[in-house]
């Protein structure tokens, strides 16, 4: 099968829907599959307003309705809802060119932060977005819930998965928690100001707050908290390490609709913290997790959780599940009836490392 993947996410971006997409790309190009992907690495960009470390795209539909047809695209697949998929659901729009949807973040709420207006200005432009398509890929019950609320009642279920071999209880703790004071409580992820991350830094709890990553918000963070441990960007069996030697992780995003980080400090043992919102409502169960509209309240009942309760729960997601789910959610290009992309011989093929 021909896959076309059009994305305003990609590298050098380090974020969640990134990660989802290379992986399981990864996994189906193993399987067999060619897959294209349309980024905004390969057209002439400009940085996006207040967050200048995203490249938006700019290019003609017609420029990439060229390489949709010199591929012989099977099946399309629309990442995100900025400019570039934009562009590649007008084409597709015009030629008859039946096309799948995700959708990976509460882009409303998103734009609320970043803005100031109400989320309610920006679900117009959602549902006309993926009004069009074929399928809406989505994270969680909650996700699929809300969007049917707004009218878009074609969604597919596509969970996410953690690499296990990586994420692990033993991965081996940074030498820089041992002059922490206990009990070590941990963010991952973009520091922006859609996440949150102020709600965790104003908690009282003692201990210390270590916050891992990078965003347009570090320097301002930083300059406000002084007594917060800011490690910079981590990643792979160094970034496992930092979820293993914590105590807690703490997620106050409230504009995520799953949250791969979850996933990743549970696969390392460590009990999580948040608010009772999409994502975690979905993946947390009273034994490795504790959510509650006060944070500080599920920071201390989080830190009394079993850990080895929440290496199980992470356990019950990984990538193969996602990929075939993902790929059962397709559906031909063709002016056609819709048709399913079935799994001729993937299923039973190896996960790719």
């Amino acid at each position: 099968m021909k896959l076309a993947l059009v994305t305003d996410a990609w590298h050098p971006q380090v974020n969640g829907v990134v990660r989802t997409l290379e992986t399981v790309i990864g996994i189906l190009r193993n399987w067999g599959h060619e897959v294209l992907v349309i980024s905004p690495d390969q057209y002439r960009s400009m940085p996006a307003p207040s967050y200048p470390e995203i490249r938006l795209a700019v290019t003609r539909a017609r420029n990439i309705g060229k390489r949709l047809e010199a591929f012989g695209a099977d099946a399309v697949h629309l990442a995100t809802e900025g400019p570039l998929c934009l562009s590649a659901r007008r084409w597709c729009r015009r030629n008859n060119c039946r096309f799948t949807t995700a959708y990976h973040t509460q882009f409303p709420e998103y734009l609320a932060k970043r803005t100031g207006l109400s989320p309610r200005v920006f679900w117009p432009y959602i549902r006309w977005f993926h009004g069009g398509s074929e399928a809406i890929m989505v994270s969680t019950d909650s996700v699929s819930r809300q969007l049917r609320m707004e009218g878009l009642h074609q969604v597919h279920h596509w969970s996410r998965g953690v690499d296990l071999e990586n994420f692990s209880p033993d991965a081996p703790e940074p030498s820089s928690y041992a002059r922490l004071p206990r009990p070590i409580q941990l963010y991952v992820g973009r520091v922006a100001v859609e996440k949150n991350i102020e709600a965790f830094l104003q908690t009282e709890r003692p201990g210390s707050k270590v916050i891992v990553g990078d965003g347009p918000a570090l320097a301002a963070l930083r300059a406000r908290y002084p007594d917060a441990y800011f490690a910079g960007r981590k990643s792979g069996r160094e970034l496992a390490g930092y979820y293993a030697g914590a105590d807690v992780f703490v997620f106050p995003s409230r504009t995520d609709t799953f949250g791969l980080v979850v996933i990743e400090a549970l696969a390392c043992g460590t009990p999580v913290a948040s608010y009772p919102v999409t994502g975690p409502i979905d993946i947390l169960t009273p034994e490795s997790g504790v959510m509650d509209d006060f944070l500080s309240e599920a920071i201390s009942a989080a830190l009394k959780l079993d850990r080895q309760d929440c290496v199980s729960r992470a356990h019950q997601f990984e990538w193969t599940s996602s990929a075939r789910q993902f790929l059962n959610g397709l559906v031909t290009a063709s002016s056609e009836p819709k048709t399913r992309i079935s799994m001729p011989f993937a299923a039973n093929l190896p996960m790719a490392k």
